[in-house]
């Protein structure tokens, strides 16, 4: 085998494929990812056996067909530190060679044909979103995942599909984020499986992958225990998370009391100011609405406490709720500084519910107040 690689397309094949490779697995062949150079096309693949990719390395010239094995760790770390703009990968029977401007390595070759499969889109039925929409939804939804969990399915993102509309859902039972995108189905009923739950290390490793443009389609196809999704260079297969997702929808408040707007910015930085006096003990703070102001107010033993004011539009009775900041702080980090949101209270012992106008819902539930 033989072939020529741009070092950056090919660098960013490896850190991609390398986000499914097991750093401690008793399978030693599984640190390496697969290259296979055939049919005009060079391929990378990497897998732990329940969660797959298969990506085609752009900008590459073939001379001869074939395949290998690469140690991923050890061929990230070269091709990061190489400087010149192009690689030579050649491979015979005992070694890999690569070369590139007055460098070069030689690593020892282990036989590809012990390394598991991993499958590939071949799908006539599945649902295709837009990328940009897609990896937005991830982003917006993956941080609400609990990998801990063993009652629910709760490690991963529900796959919700209801006519045109595709709604990815996250929860760990203490909160829920809920983000709806359009949808269209290919070849008629797609889901094998009823309410499909993506393992969150796979939706991270789809999220990484999109590197195509944001209007560029994907694919997706739901089977009875697994999922493949395929989207420009990327193809990324998944076994599903076992269990019951709860009904996640039962959890959003029908209607809420008040309704106060804010500008994402200037609140996510009040909420990490009041963050910041607050322990392992004591993590609450108690976010006090009165007559145009918002008062973030925080104390724990043995450091100190805070008072951070922002002035609201808000001209209802005082009300005071407690929240744990990082759960407020991780649905502000996803939005831009400037987007308006809706926080829907009904009283200081209820579930709060934040949103934004592109059909984006977060549901939070306070502490208690003897916490």
């Amino acid at each position: 085998m033989k072939l020529h690689c741009h070092r950056q397309s090919l660098a960013t094949a490896f850190q991609i494929v390398g986000g499914v490779v097991p750093s401690r697995t008793p399978k030693e062949i599984l640190k390496n990812v697969l290259l296979q150079v055939s049919d005009g096309k060079a391929m990378l693949v990497g897998t732990d056996q329940e969660v797959g990719i298969r990506y085609e390395i752009p900008r590459v010239e073939i001379e001869m067909p074939g395949e290998t094995l690469l140690p991923a760790g050890r061929v990230s770390t070269i091709l990061r530190e190489l400087t010149h703009e192009s690689v030579d990968l050649e491979v015979d029977d005992r070694s890999v060679v690569i070369r590139s401007g007055q460098s070069e390595f030689q690593l020892s070759a282990e036989d590809a044909g012990e390394f598991p499969p991993v499958a590939g889109f071949e799908d006539e039925q599945y649902v295709t979103v837009t990328a940009g929409a897609f990896r937005e939804a991830v982003r917006r939804t993956i941080f609400a995942t609990d990998d801990e969990s063993t009652r629910y399915a709760l490690g991963g993102i529900l796959l919700d599909i209801e006519g045109e509309k595709l709604i990815l859902a996250a929860t760990d039972s203490r909160r829920l984020a809920a983000v709806t995108v359009a949808c269209r189905s290919e070849g008629g009923e797609v889901l094998e499986q009823n309410n499909p739950v993506v393992p969150s290390k796979a939706m991270s490793l789809i999220e990484k992958s999109l590197t195509s443009e944001d209007d560029e389609e994907m694919f997706i196809a739901v089977h009875a225990n697994d999922v493949v999704v395929k989207c420009g260079n990327s193809t990324v297969y998944s076994l599903l998370v076992e269990g019951r997702f709860p009904r996640y929808a039962d959890v959003i408040p029908a209607e809420s009391g008040v309704t106060i707007e804010f500008v994402a910015g200037p609140f996510h930085s009040a909420v990490r100011q009041g963050q910041i006096v607050t322990s392992d003990d004591s993590r609450g703070v108690d976010f006090q609405f009165t007559e145009g102001t918002l008062t973030l107010n925080s104390k724990a033993a043995e450091i100190g406490q805070s008072k951070i004011e922002l002035p609201i539009s808000y001209s209802g009775g005082d009300l005071t709720i407690t929240f744990d900041p990082r759960f407020v702080s991780d649905f502000l980090r996803v939005l831009d500084a400037e987007q308006q949101v809706k926080l829907g209270l009904t009283d200081g012992e209820s579930a709060a519910l934040f949103q934004v106008d592109d059909q984006y819902t977060y549901v939070v539930m306070p502490l208690s107040k003897d916490r």
